[in-house]
């Protein structure tokens, strides 16, 4: 490995780049209202636009849109760095009204942009530019729109109801502590250096760590429980009843480009080959010298597991790898760094797990982790800093079309994950090493691919049971069926692992997003076999579909790379790989 030329630390972020201040912040959203105040003028010359003036209203709109997703990016980010912060919390309310009122403004424009004639919108989509794909995906929700008051009324309760009690979920989570005994002490730990334990070699802590979880999370159940009663709830009446969307997961399928037979295809397909995990827990249960695994096992390191890095030189060791592979998607990821926008330290009151915020294009984007040192935290930075690369790399793009749509949105993440374990591999010459990473490696393919899926399914038996009336106790059973099912008589489940569901973050702040993990890392393992086959000419390929951002439907863009998400055969091969991955290893 060569010496890094600068040596990155643990630290915090900064969101200069996004405000100095408050008072620049609070300046923003004055100018916005103006800005805002001259678009209203539109309404009532919409029918005799001209083409002329129909790009001027989006370049207009297009600017309210760059600097209210700066604005709302500013509070959440300081919250996401401290959520018992007042004053974060007190922007992050406010910023969330204020956007209601801002939406409800604009919202004239979008109601009249869905019912226009096909044959005016067609015209005027051949000056709409980059931002075509935007306008036409947009239309596709007219069957499910409502008037313009009632779109209000919902947006209104939307801001003063449902979105409150997320964030009040975020805050509650985010301050519990979880006391753990190692090495005769009793340590009060944050979630994230809890989960540092779940990897542990020892099987006892590994036990007591998932115990204190949940035996916190547990214990408050009579309160986070009815949030997501209400998460459910409040998404079947509004888009089931209301909207008439025929499924709660139809809205999600239909803002990520999707037909429901894909999405169920892929949910059926990951049903059907639970064996292949199955007989790798099996694998897995034999390395660890155990006669089964247990649930507190799915984790556990085989092989030399104290390695640990410092920030430093697994900052080193991921830009190494990329530049393997490129040296732009080298470069871009030392610019994240450079910018001083990586949030890596472990600190009570930040919020848990990890993700990266691209704001608008030409904004270096922010990540949040927090960083323990074992090569799951390596992994995970290499993971968002991939989603910072296909950010910068679609930065070209109007504000309307810059995001990945969420089916494609863990495609660079998954690559880089990958490309770091092919680094490691090729550099490490431990063969108990080697073995951590080959186990780690398929650990990680578990909790992205099956683990998702079976989140998926759970969250679809969860927006049907909540509101024909189930009680929590009920939704937990079906929590724990699924387990059962998932893991066979492969893993020994206990009870506890029954209100996993209260601890899943993206079930109360994103209903149905988890399907997304799993086919994006089903996409990127054929993605990524076609590398190794292809070489050299794969590369340009892999570039132009990153940086295509969201100008595109995904179904569009796979299929220029000859692949097509509603057949079955497609995802098989996938878990075939991974079959033969378990294959290798039962033969060690």
């Amino acid at each position: 490995m060569t010496a890094p030329t600068t040596t990155f630390q643990l630290g915090r972020w900064t969101l200069d780049d996004l405000f100095p201040n408050k008072q620049a912040w609070e300046q923003a959203m004055h100018q916005v209202e103006q800005k805002a105040a001259q678009v209203e003028a539109y309404r009532e010359t919409l029918d005799t636009l001209t083409p002329e003036a129909f790009r001027e209203l989006l370049d207009a709109l297009e600017d309210i849109t760059r600097t209210a997703n700066k604005i709302g990016s500013y509070a959440f980010l300081r919250f996401a760095a401290d959520t018992e912060d007042p004053e974060a919390q007190a922007m992050v309310a406010r910023v969330r009204q204020w956007s209601a009122e801002l939406q409800n403004r604009l919202l004239f424009f979008e109601l009249w942009w869905k019912n226009l004639p096909d044959e005016q919108a067609r015209a005027l989509l051949d000056v709409a530019g980059d931002r075509r794909y935007y306008l036409e995906k947009m239309r596709l929700f007219r069957p499910y729109t409502l008037d313009e008051q009632a779109e209000q009324i919902i947006n209104y309760k939307n801001a003063a109801g449902i979105r409150p009690l997320v964030s009040l979920y975020s805050t509650l989570t985010s301050r519990y502590t979880f006391p753990l005994e190692v090495d005769g002490e009793v340590k009060e730990l944050t979630r994230g250096e809890l989960m540092v334990y779940v990897r542990h070699p020892d099987p006892d802590l590994r036990a007591r760590a998932y115990q204190s979880l949940f035996q916190v999370f547990t214990r408050d159940r009579s309160l986070i429980a009815p949030i997501y009663q209400a998460v459910t709830q409040d998404w079947y009446n509004e888009n089931v009843r209301i909207r008439g969307y025929e499924r709660p997961i139809s809205p999600r399928n239909l803002a990520n480009h999707l037909p429901d037979e894909v999405v169920d295809t892929l949910l059926d397909v990951c049903r059907r080959n639970a064996t292949v995990f199955q007989r790798y827990f099996r694998v897995k249960a034999r390395a660890l010298e155990m006669p089964k695994l247990r649930r507190y096992d799915i984790y556990a390191p085989v092989g030399k597991a104290d390695k640990t890095y410092d920030f430093g030189t697994a900052v080193q060791i991921i830009l190494e790898a990329f530049e393997r592979f490129h040296p732009e998607i080298a470069r871009l990821a030392r610019q994240v760094f450079e910018a001083g926008h990586v949030d890596s330290e472990t600190r009570k009151g930040k919020r848990t797990g990890a993700f990266c915020a691209g704001v608008v294009p030409g904004l270096t984007p922010w990540i949040l982790m927090s960083y323990q040192g074992r090569i799951n935290d390596v992994a995970t930075l290499a993971h968002e800093l991939g989603h910072a690369i296909h950010n910068l790399l679609a930065r070209h793009h109007s504000v309307f079309t810059y995001h990945a749509p969420l089916p494609l949105a863990e495609t660079a993440s998954t690559f880089g994950e990958m490309l770091l374990v092919d680094h490691l591999l090729a550099q490490e010459t431990d063969p108990e090493v080697r073995k951590a990473i080959l186990f780690h490696q398929l650990d990680e393919n578990y909790a992205t691919i099956m683990r998702q899926a079976y989140f998926a399914l759970f969250e679809i038996r969860a927006h049907d049971m909540f509101p024909k009336g189930a009680a929590a106790e009920d939704v937990a059973r079906a929590y724990r069926e699924l387990l059962e099912e998932q893991f066979g008589d492969a893993v020994e489940l206990t009870d506890e692992f029954a209100w996993e569901w209260l601890a899943i973050p993206h079930f109360y702040q994103v209903p149905f997003y988890v399907y997304a993990y799993a086919f994006g890392q089903l996409l990127v393992l054929a993605l990524y076999r076609r590398y190794q086959e292809e070489g050299e000419t794969f590369k340009p390929k892999y570039l132009d579909l990153l940086a295509a951002g969201g100008s595109r439907a995904p179904m569009d863009l796979l299929a220029d790379l000859g692949i097509d998400p509603g057949d079955p055969a497609f995802w098989q091969g996938g878990f075939d790989l991974l079959s033969q991955w378990v294959e290798e290893l039962e033969t060690l």
